[in-house]
């Protein structure tokens, strides 16, 4: 029965996972079975007798280890979705056996030795590859030796241990802060603290309560609650005690304390980073990003900082002194004061609160916006599929369709928070894309996107606040990226780019947020079927860099804190909170507050793939910003931009230099001049 459920091939619509009838007992042994075959595809590249080829080396390669990679995707991607105890316990036993597994075949002599021979082969652009297989054949060759092909034998025996020991360190992180997120309620019982929030957000703590058999009402640290209660809630001190658990998560002396694992992973990057001959674990990973070094990302940093850090300083006036009116001269604005009183200082200028946006923003009708939105732009249509089975009963599943009607892609959205899923929300495979050329196959891809939005309740759907509308815009521009993925080599497809690039086509759909002709497709009240009025538009847009200048230098903050703990050439052994105090302290605006800490619930960092890597929200904005300047010169819906930009950035993949691939749809190379600009930073 495993091996049925776990195959190259299902008797399902698509090929698509059959979810329903996936037992956690079945991902053992087809993942066991998945390292034997891929073992054995290995031994027969190893044992050819002919001399090393591209074809008979580094496609059968590419080609290898199938079964595995699928399971293990199912497998991971389920962990981060909808999880249990039992499937972490199981994730503690199965990972350290796929990266033994892994790390025989990066440390394999004799597999290194034919790919370093195809490698020579064809340097110095020699022979008749195409610029695809030029790039897998780099990709390759890199991999090996970023992975310690070319370590002493005792090397290869330290990066094993060590690069073990990461992967088993970065899975307890993540469990340790799913624990701590979900283990916090702020239960109110007194309907007077409820003063200053919104009927839905007290709405939905009702149903929360009703949900745990409480009375009442209940917060969590989940983001569709903790971020209204930050913003409206009037008593001060209950903003406090949110704030100390949020900001306190991983730091408590616990089972799920994680100031130990942040220490281990730094140290353990540290090393695998010096024994490969690099000073520090940030110049290893920058060698294979637009960046290139430490050097050009402090100087993004930098130059942000310095165009922003102005309106930043007096937007925080501008925040105190409005705080110091409303409670006294003596009032000293704390984090847990900011967004409450920005928000109050947002309704003075502008005479319209957030929260009037929502009855627009019903879930069902976003989403007719913004599959609508990939209609008009690139022509592609989404019908949604009862016959695709599905993980969880919130999650949908859509057949993506091409202009011409042929089938792209399978869709699946999955948009409530709930206990057996984390945090934040990100965009993943189930299956990649590839082309068999001598069967004439395409292989097209499932792409997931995963959100924690706020939930409906018994009186109403889902009503989405703008944050939300962009975030979906976000993830949604991350799956374009997948569904239009159009490359011979899964591992240069979709999103398989550069880390610092792989943000522009998410960050690129955020911009639509504010367009009034955008808007006007689904903005719609949910009760009254009115259009959203011109106000709400007009205050949209008027809004749209309300305190930009704070919100900037909050994410240099994360940029210089991953970057403090990347790029140190010896090892920690301090105090992890002082340490993020004095990283972040160049752009801190607030007072610091004792006993918070980040770094402890950094998942980015820790254990989600973007250390040394943070700044690439920043980069990939000011590229965002400069590839939108051209759709507003052509109109925003413009179907030969929209072209240009599918065939040159969405469909390429990672086939080619990012910086390659964007001058040739802009035409140019970026500047932050438009990120200035679009931040009214710069007239």
């Amino acid at each position: 029965m495993a091996q049925y459920l776990f195959s190259e091939q299902y008797n399902t619509p698509r090929n698509t996972v059959p979810f329903d009838e996936i037992r956690l007992e079945y991902f053992e042994p087809a993942i066991l079975e998945g390292i034997r075959l891929h073992k054995q595809e290995i031994d027969e590249i190893t044992d050819n007798a002919a001399t090393p080829s591209f074809t008979n080396t580094i496609e059968a390669y590419e080609r290898s280890g199938r079964l595995l990679d699928h399971v293990a995707t199912v497998f991971d991607n389920l962990l981060s979705a909808e999880t249990s105890d039992e499937m972490q316990t199981l994730a503690q036993k199965l990972i350290p056996q796929i990266d033994q597994h892994t790390n025989d075949i990066n440390l394999n002599e004799k597999l290194f030795a034919r790919i370093k021979a195809v490698y020579e082969q064809y340097a110095n652009g020699q022979g008749n590859l195409t610029q695809e297989q030029r790039q897998l054949l780099q990709e390759t060759y890199s991999s090996f030796t970023r992975n310690g092909a070319n370590l002493s034998q005792e090397a290869k025996e330290e990066y094993r241990r060590l690069s073990e020991e990461e992967s088993m360190a970065e899975l307890k992180f993540g469990e340790h802060n799913l624990k701590e997120t979900n283990g916090y309620r702020l239960h109110i019982t007194d309907k007077s603290d409820l003063s200053g929030l919104p009927a839905s957000t007290v709405e939905a703590a009702e149903e929360t309560a009703r949900e745990q058999g409480l009375d009442g009402w209940v917060f969590t640290l989940h983001a569709p609650s903790y971020v209204p209660f930050m913003k409206y809630a009037d008593k001060r001190e209950l903003r406090r005690r949110l704030y100390m658990a949020y900001n306190t998560r991983c730091t408590h002396g616990d089972d799920n304390d994680n100031r130990a694992i942040v220490t281990q992973l730094v140290n353990i990057r540290l090393r695998l980073a010096q024994l490969l001959g690099y000073e520090n674990y940030a110049s290893y990973r920058l060698e294979r990003r637009m960046a290139r070094n430490t050097q050009s990302v402090y100087k993004l940093l930098d130059q942000l900082a310095n165009a922003y850090k102005p309106a930043a300083l007096q937007e925080v006036a501008d925040v105190q002194a409005l705080a110091r009116q409303e409670e006294g001269s003596e009032f000293k604005l704390m984090p847990w004061d900011w967004s409450y009183f920005a928000h109050k200082l947002k309704q003075r200028r502008f005479s319209i609160d957030d929260e009037q946006l929502r009855p627009y923003l019903e879930l069902e009708q976003v989403k007719k916006g913004v599959f609508g939105l990939a209609t008009r732009l690139y022509g592609i249509t989404f019908r949604k599929s009862t016959d695709i089975q599905v993980y969880h009963k919130d999650v949908e599943a859509y057949e993506v369709f091409d202009r011409d009607g042929h089938y792209l892609a399978v869709l699946y959205t999955d948009f409530y928070p709930r206990p057996g899923k984390r945090s934040g929300a990100w965009m993943t495979n189930y299956k990649g894309q590839w082309k068999d050329l001598q069967s004439n196959t395409d292989s097209r891809p499932h792409v997931s996107i995963v959100m924690n939005f706020t939930k409906p309740t018994q009186n109403s759907p889902a009503l989405l606040n703008f944050n939300e509308l962009t975030t979906f815009l976000h993830e949604f521009g991350h799956s374009l990226h997948g569904i239009f993925a159009n490359t011979t080599y899964e591992s240069l497809s979709g999103t398989n780019v550069y880390w610092d690039f792989v943000e522009l086509p998410s960050q690129f759909m955020e911009n639509f947020a504010t367009e009034k002709d955008f808007l006007r497709t689904f903005a719609y009240h949910y009760q009254t079927g009115e259009p959203i009025p011109d106000n709400l538009i007009d205050y949209i847009r008027a809004s749209s860099n309300f305190n930009t200048g704070y919100d900037c230098l909050r994410q240099i903050g994360f940029g210089l804190l991953d970057m403090a703990w990347h790029t140190r050439s010896s090892s920690f052994h301090g105090d992890v909170l002082a340490y993020e105090e004095e990283a972040r302290k160049p752009v801190q605006l607030l007072p610091s507050v004792e006993g918070t800490c980040t770094s402890t619930q950094f998942s980015h960092l820790f254990s989600g793939g973007y250390a040394a890597g943070y700044y690439s929200y920043k980069w990939a904005e000011v590229l965002d910003a400069d590839a939108f300047a051209l759709f507003k010169e052509e109109g925003i819906f413009n179907p030969e931009v929209a072209a240009s930009f599918r065939k040159n950035i969405l469909s390429m993949g990672g086939t080619e230099h990012p910086m390659t691939l964007y001058r040739r749809f802009r035409g140019q190379a970026p500047t932050i001049d438009a990120l200035l600009t679009r931040n009214g930073i710069k007239q």
